[in-house]
């Protein structure tokens, strides 16, 4: 406003400077805009000079289901505070009672990063906003924001079904689950990234904050100020509720939250007609992992052991079966199946049963011969591998029949090899699995194959804290990018044994009659797989392999996060990846694999086919690019509660992201309250004072700068 203000006084003073203009005229003219100039270009320095932008943050965001909200929140205009550093449990007594400048914004150790601490924090005004470094080493005692009994309520248990098993009665999965992830906090809490960032944060603090001979600290102090501002409230129902009169009734709709979706990944060892149906005689059997996984913070989810060591040993398996020589006289198909989102309440399992049972998708139910799983299979005790099964629909004869089959099939597969499998237990029920979705539609014959007997082995399920070095993945020192990418790890081998010995199982359950000690997974391609999914997503072997006009998916450190923007990158790579396994070259041009249908051989309906950039030319850096066909296919992951407008349903997910402004967090120097209104009320009276002077300078104008008259000129 006072530029506004000066800019109209100039043009008034400078419009009653008439030519011929004198010569201070035109310099005060000059130095006025002069000054405006300046200040209009320093006004981004000046910013700079008063906050430190938080760059490598990560934030706590709101998501909802049908009856709750959870996740955090800042206030419209951002939470300020005081920054405090809470090393020990004791550094909270400062903040809870003892200091003076409340607000506080914490600066948390990872390692008080728990439910006991967080509930303090939750139920006192003294507290405004917190930033959580990152624990090293990990917590020893282990770390899960998830659930104790993850899932619970959407799986096959429930009073009509198991009801001795439901809500975890009989083994709780994930005893150590603080429950953390689905507490709602009125608060932002902001994940700090970057070691440097947070020194930063520590120095303001003890250059400024900390407090001298019990006493509190004088001002300057230094502050935080975190925005994130969620636009949705209480529940998914209101918030869909609120986007769609808004998409009714407005011309520019403000959509405030998001279903969580994505897409699933499928293929088959044997093509078929993706856009018709299979036989109702053809039997299929599935195998399946999920791909998603999830952490307090959004979008950090690294998921070594919830996710990726089951979905890389599914993708080795998936290779070992394609190079099999007479997969194509198999009796039985094999289709495997990477679903999206299962950790919010079975989000893609539980829309491809939907598809399935409404003729959406190429099977029907009643095309699964059996169904195996793979879920945690990363951190195995004296090599075992554990076999659960559903012990309600045993009780059928015919399924206890084909079950018992199955188990026996898998166990011969593990003989000779460094993976012994065992039951469970008759009397124990499934683990949290994609396979519950499909028995609460059909008494299928299946088995989930997991590290644990009872409880998980993982003690970092759900965290941030579920890394490369969770699963004991280890590399020599100094080796170079591409030689990490190349390195086989004791991880690699172990999980590619796995894979080799459920590959070998699924070829005798599909019907195979051969010796099947030639089909081996690779462990050079799991260990690419390991270190593109959990340590560098942008290296050359996922380069070489996705089309060009996606390469920017390729970020450095890979998350696993469903989202609500889709496909995710994981989703792409898994995809292309597949298809770089169990895919064959084709020798097609660009144009004829961009348009298959204009190839009369191309079996469109049958196959995919993608142009990718394949790898660096040795002499050059241009690539040499190739088609790949493939029988890799995508379907939608969007929960059914959407597709029906069921936005309060507790038969299927109803989660959704709640959609917000800006993110962003910063720190810079407060001054005292006192001195805040003193220099307010200064500013204010220096305003007053510019424009009556500039009114008055203005109206007088005329006398101030007129020009005097020749003193040669003589009036008759």
């Amino acid at each position: 406003a006072g530029r506004a203000w000066g800019s109209r006084g100039m043009e008034g003073a400078a419009g009653s400077c008439r030519a011929p203009l004198p010569a201070w005229c035109g310099l005060l003219r000059g130095l006025l805009l002069a000054v405006l100039a300046a200040g209009s270009c320093r006004g981004n320095s000046v910013e700079r000079k008063i906050y430190i932008p938080l760059n490598k943050t990560a934030p706590c965001v709101r998501l909802l289901n049908a009856t709750h909200q959870i996740g955090c929140q800042s206030s419209i205009s951002g939470d300020t505070g005081v920054i405090h550093v809470v090393e020990k449990e004791e550094d909270l007594n400062w903040v809870l009672a003892d200091g003076p400048h409340p607000p506080y914004m914490i600066l948390l150790d990872g390692s008080l990063f728990n439910r006991r601490v967080m509930l303090q924090l939750k139920g006192t005004s003294r507290v405004s906003g917190l930033a959580v470094t990152v624990a090293k080493p990990s917590p020893p005692q282990g770390f899960s924001p998830g659930l104790k009994c993850p899932n619970d309520g959407f799986g096959v248990y429930s009073k009509d079904y198991g009801p001795q098993f439901a809500h975890c009665n009989k083994t709780m999965w994930n005893p150590v689950g603080s429950g953390l992830s689905y507490e709602d906090f009125d608060f932002p809490i902001f994940l700090l990234e970057d070691a440097n960032e947070t020194q930063v944060i520590k120095q303001c603090y003890q250059d400024h904050n900390v407090p001298r001979d019990g006493s509190g600290p004088e001002y300057p102090l230094c502050a935080m100020q975190l925005f994130s501002h969620m636009h949705a409230v209480t529940s998914t129902v209101t918030c869909m509720r609120r986007s769609s009169l808004q998409s009714t009734f407005s011309i520019n709709p403000e959509v405030v939250c998001d279903p969580l979706l994505d897409y699933n990944v499928w293929s088959t060892l044997q093509p078929i007609n993706s856009s018709g149906k299979v036989d109702p005689e053809k039997e299929v059997i599935i195998v399946a992992t999920r791909i998603d996984s999830h952490s307090f913070f959004w979008n950090i989810a690294p998921g070594a052991e919830s996710a990726v060591s089951s979905f890389v040993t599914h993708l080795a398996a998936a290779e070992a079966l394609h190079k099999v020589s007479d997969v194509h006289l198999l009796q039985r198909n094999i289709m495997f199946t990477f679903f999206q989102g299962e950790t919010f309440d079975y989000i893609g399992s539980s829309r491809m049963v939907y598809d399935m049972e409404k003729d959406k998708f190429p099977l029907r139910l009643d095309n699964i011969h059996s169904f195996v799983e793979l879920n945690q299979v990363a951190l195995r005790n004296d090599s075992i591998l554990w076999m659960h099964t559903d012990p309600v629909s045993r009780m059928n004869e015919s399924v206890e029949v084909q079950v018992r089959n199955l188990l026996d099939i898998l166990s011969n597969s593990s003989v000779g090899a460094n993976v012994t499998l065992q039951e469970a237990g008759y009397s124990q029920p499934l683990p949290p699995s994609s396979f519950q979705r499909f028995l609460r539609a059909r008494h299928i014959p299946g088995v989930v194959l997991t590290d644990h007997k009872t409880a998980f082995q993982n003690r970092y399920y759900q965290s941030m804290y579920d890394t490369p070095e969770n699963i004991r993945m280890q590399y020599p020192e100094e080796l170079s990018p591409e030689e990490t990418l190349e390195y086989v790890t004791d991880t690699a081998k172990s999980l590619a044994e796995v894979a080799t010995v459920v590959a070998r199982a699924l070829y005798r359950l599909a019907g195979g009659a051969n010796n099947t000690s030639a089909i081996q997974a690779d462990p050079k391609t799991v260990s690419r797989m390991l270190y593109g999914f959990l340590i560098k997503m942008n290296n050359s072997w996922f380069q070489s392999i996705i089309k060009p006009d996606i390469k920017g998916i390729l970020g450095d450190v890979p998350q696993h996060y469903v989202a609500v923007s889709s496909p995710v990158n994981t989703t792409y790579l898994v995809q292309y990846v597949l298809a770089n396994l169990t895919g064959t070259v084709v020798n097609l041009t660009k144009e004829e694999c961009l348009n298959p249908d204009k190839t009369p051989s191309s079996e469109k309906e049958m196959y995919e086919y993608a142009w990718v950039q394949g790898s660096l030319d040795p002499n050059s850096t241009s690539r040499v690019p190739y088609c790949v066909r493939s029988t890799v296919h995508l379907s939608k992951a969007l929960s059914p509660a959407f597709e029906l407008r069921q936005w309060g349903s507790t038969e299927y997910s109803t989660w959704t992201e709640s959609r917000w402004k800006e993110i962003r967090a910063r720190i810079f120097l407060v001054a005292s309250k006192e001195l805040e209104i003193i220099t307010l009320v200064v500013g204010i009276a220096i305003l007053i004072f510019s424009l009556l002077a500039t009114y008055f300078i203005n109206a007088k104008a005329d006398v101030l700068f007129s020009i005097p008259r020749d003193p040669g000129a003589v009036a008759y």
